[in-house]
């Protein structure tokens, strides 16, 4: 077998054929990544991966190595030397083989200068060696696969026929119906059993670096069931019944072994952040769906800039996951901008749903044009329907960041999504009313959202001093209770009560103001007002529990704008001024309550102090640290945005804005003489969570017309803050039961290319991986028949 493959090698490299097959291969993947505008084109795609190499691939070889394979046996026959070699003591397995593993090695060979390709992302990675080595080597080893099936193909039809070019048509024919002839009969004929025949369905993953046992044995059996036909079809025999019967119980068998693997089966995601391996709560959400989920995707469309075509890429793949887990996920990608006569009524359809187009500039050849998107899909499920956000803003972000945020939401929105549509609500919030809480239409957007998630109802304390066990029983019946912006003090009968609904287990969201002070009160004549302390009587028991929200206003150079009017009558003009009283709030924490989150807006926020205990606490949100606080009381007016700020005056640093608190609280009133008689008070609770906001603002919208207006939306600049998410997903996590919160920490990085470099170096790197791999291969050539000639000169 060894003489066989050695033969192979030695007479393909001969001959000058040889080299220009492989050199048309190298050439051919030098223009199309690295030259050639198109899709293909890895300098403009502007991703550090190797993705389009591995998207172009396939096809080349469907080319190439049928161009390597075609003399095989087709030689052999025509110069009557097969009957010769049969005739040798070696088996027509290892004759086989022998031909196999020598075609396999070209192509290796061919394969071998494409590494410069890995080199050369690694070099212009932003930063430098920014690439995924992992998904790469795993997409090498997917391509192999590929490379041995086409190869077995290819020698197969190299028996059928002398004549080599008629060989090469055959083999050709048969890797491109094995490879997409038959995904185009499955979308025909809507068969997921004939799509599965095909290679590209086994390839898709493991091109992007996923390795699965289903798909490896799927491509062994295509190479070993080729190989077979090759032996049977060199036997110098008359075609036999039990040839039949052999082929046909060899392909049984690998049906069959294909059939138990799909089964049976190990996955391996060899991406650095495991981005192709479902969260384990989101596999929970799906994997016993009995009847379809219908999800249509509307970022479809020609002349995305390549950021979207990421995102439109990582979407198919992660909806392709999902399907893989469950069937019943039934997923397309639609454009309903595509046809002109249904453009507008398309565009008036989506917007009625509240999916919302994006307007984009996209840059080429210097000149700008704009491109409208839908980044929404929508998701059904037994006449249900939920409209799922594709994209993940953030205040300031990049177009590269943009999609850098949305690529790494993607799973939690669709599992989001999902949940929405298959779990029953069955948790439950009381919203807590009779402390002078916010009124419910400065709360309505919030508990709108809240309201597709839990069953939420008000409540009120009154009845504490009535009867304080039934109160507090009927509080017990809640997972959640929600204070928002009280400003009437808490008695210490109520106070009693809510601390026993958390020794209970009761979960509870706190938005508190320790300082009374409107922006709407400074829209006086005077333009001023005074913010004074205010007394809610909860120091004691947020101390108790760990943490004590001062008196005190956080004011901050990183803050959201205040608009006014500025000017005299019909002269005055709004204008967004500098407003220290609004900070912005972030967290550089990756706790899924704010992991990729955008920024929250505060209104004169209060500072928090965490304080020693056995809880665990966990800053959320902090302010800037260009930070200052001020003391109360103190003038609050209108004029000081005309004023400028000295920074130095700014010296707080970051200053904490919201708590979280978990573990097992101790009661307020341990050894306390207790207020009122209740027929059990626990000292102790069972684990359980509470989150306390320093202010009441964060919760709260705007209210235009006597309508409810988005939360965090700010109608004067067109931004939207973070707030509605942020409240969310802290009610999310204290009562997420099947872990979907969980889903938001899962880091997914996606590497780009140093636009810069690239531009100051395009033309080396061009060169480089056109050019160099044909002078590797010519120096190649040079040396093999250099040692060739030697050899047989001495």
């Amino acid at each position: 077998m060894l003489a066989i493959l050695r033969k192979e090698i030695n007479s393909f490299f001969a001959s000058p054929i040889g080299y220009l097959v492989i050199a048309i291969f190298l050439l051919l993947n030098g223009l199309f990544l690295w030259l050639f505008k198109g899709e293909f084109n890895i300098l403009d795609y502007g991703f550090a991966d190797l993705s389009s190499f591995f998207l172009l691939a396939p096809w080349i070889f469907i080319f190439l190595i049928p161009a390597v394979t075609m003399r095989s046996f087709s030689d052999e026959k025509k110069q009557g030397t097969l009957e010769l070699l049969l005739t040798k003591p070696i088996s027509h397995l290892k004759i086989a083989l022998g031909k196999y593993f020598g075609a396999f090695i070209l192509i290796i060979i061919a394969l071998i200068p494409t590494l410069l390709y890995v080199y050369t992302v690694y070099q212009l990675g932003n930063p430098v060696g920014n690439l995924d080595i992992g998904s790469t080597l795993g997409s090498y080893f997917g391509l192999l696969f590929l490379v041995a099936a086409y190869t077995a193909i290819g020698v197969f039809s190299s028996t059928l026929s002398d004549n080599q070019i008629v060989a090469f048509i055959i083999a050709v024919f048969l890797c491109f119906m094995f490879y997409i002839g038959f995904e185009g009969i499955a979308d025909f004929t809507s068969s997921n059993f004939i799509e599965q025949i095909g290679m590209s369905y086994h390839f898709k993953s493991m091109g992007r670096g996923v390795l699965d046992t289903t798909n490896i044995i799927y491509f062994l059996s295509v190479t070993i069931f080729f190989l077979a036909l090759t032996i049977v079809a060199i036997k110098n025999e008359a075609f036999k019944k039990n040839h039949l019967l052999q082929i046909a119980t060899a392909f049984v068998l690998l049906i069959g072994l294909n059939i138990i693997s799909n089964s049976i089966h190990k996955r391996f995601d060899l991406t650095k952040d495991k981005r192709y391996t479902l969260s384990e709560s989101a596999i929970n959400i799906i994997k016993d769906i009995k009847s379809p989920i219908t999800i249509d995707v509307f970022l479809e469309g020609e002349d995305f800039p390549s950021e979207f075509r990421r995102l439109q890429a990582e979407t198919k793949q992660l909806l392709e996951e999902f399907s893989n887990v469950n069937d019943n996920i039934v997923f397309s990608f639609i454009n309903p901008l595509e046809d002109e006569a249904t453009r507008d009524r398309n565009i008036k359809q989506l917007n009625n749903r509240g999916l919302t187009p994006m307007q984009l500039s996209i840059t080429e050849s210097g000149k700008s044009s704009q491109a409208v998107i839908f980044p929404w899909a929508l998701a059904s499920f037994n006449e249900q329907t939920v409209a799922i956000p594709l994209i993940k803003n953030k205040i300031g972000a990049t177009q590269q960041e943009l999609v850098s945020n949305s690529v790494q939401h993607l799973e939690y929105a669709f599992a989001d999504g999902f949940s929405k549509l298959t779990k029953p609500k069955r948790r439950k919030i009381a919203v807590l009313k009779g402390n002078q809480q916010l009124d419910d239409i400065y709360i309505a957007d919030f508990l709108k959202k809240l309201g597709e998630y839990y069953l939420i109802a008000p409540f009120t304390l009154d009845s504490v001093s009535n009867n304080a066990q039934k109160t507090l029983d009927d509080l017990k019946d809640f997972d959640l209770i929600i204070s928002a912006k009280p400003t009437q003090p808490f008695s210490e009968a109520e106070k009693l009560v809510l601390d026993q609904f958390t020794m209970n287990g009761g979960k509870s969201l706190w938005l508190i103001d320790a300082v009374a002070i409107e922006k709407d009160s400074l829209y006086n004549e005077a333009g001023k007002n005074y913010a004074i302390s205010r007394d809610l009587n909860l120091t004691d028991f947020f101390f108790k529990y760990g943490v004590r929200v001062n008196p005190n206003i956080v004011s901050s150079l990183y803050s959201a704008p205040i608009t006014l009017a500025i000017g005299e009558g019909s002269n005055s003009q709004f204008q967004h001024l500098q407003w220290p009283y609004s900070p912005l709030a972030g967290s550089s924490s990756k706790h899924p309550i704010v992991n990729n989150l955008n920024l929250v807006k505060f209104d004169f926020a209060n500072q928090i102090d965490t304080l020693k205990n056995t809880l665990k606490k966990t800053i959320l949100l902090e302010s800037a640290p260009l930070t200052k606080l001020e003391g109360t009381p103190r003038e609050i007016s209108l004029d000081l945005v005309t004023k400028p700020q000295d920074p130095k005056l700014f010296s707080k640093g970051n200053q904490t804005l919201a708590v979280l608190l978990e573990g097992e609280f101790t009661s307020v009133y341990h050894n306390l003489i207790k207020p009122i008689k209740l027929s059990e008070i626990k000292d102790q609770s069972t684990l359980t969570k509470m989150i306390v906001i320093a202010d009441g603002d964060v919760i709260k919208n705007d209210v235009l017309k006597n309508q409810s207006q988005e939360l965090g939306f700010d109608r004067w600049t067109g931004q939207t803050y973070g707030n509605k998410e942020f409240l969310l997903n802290a009610v999310n996590y204290l009562l997420d039961d099947n872990g979907l919160i969980n889903i938001r920490s899962k880091e997914i990085a996606v590497a780009f290319l140093n636009q810069q470099k690239i531009a100051a170096e395009k033309t080396k790197w061009q060169l480089i991986n056109i050019l160099l791999p044909l002078v590797l291969l010519g120096v190649f050539g040079f040396i093999f028949n250099f040692i060739r000639k030697k050899k047989y000169t001495s």
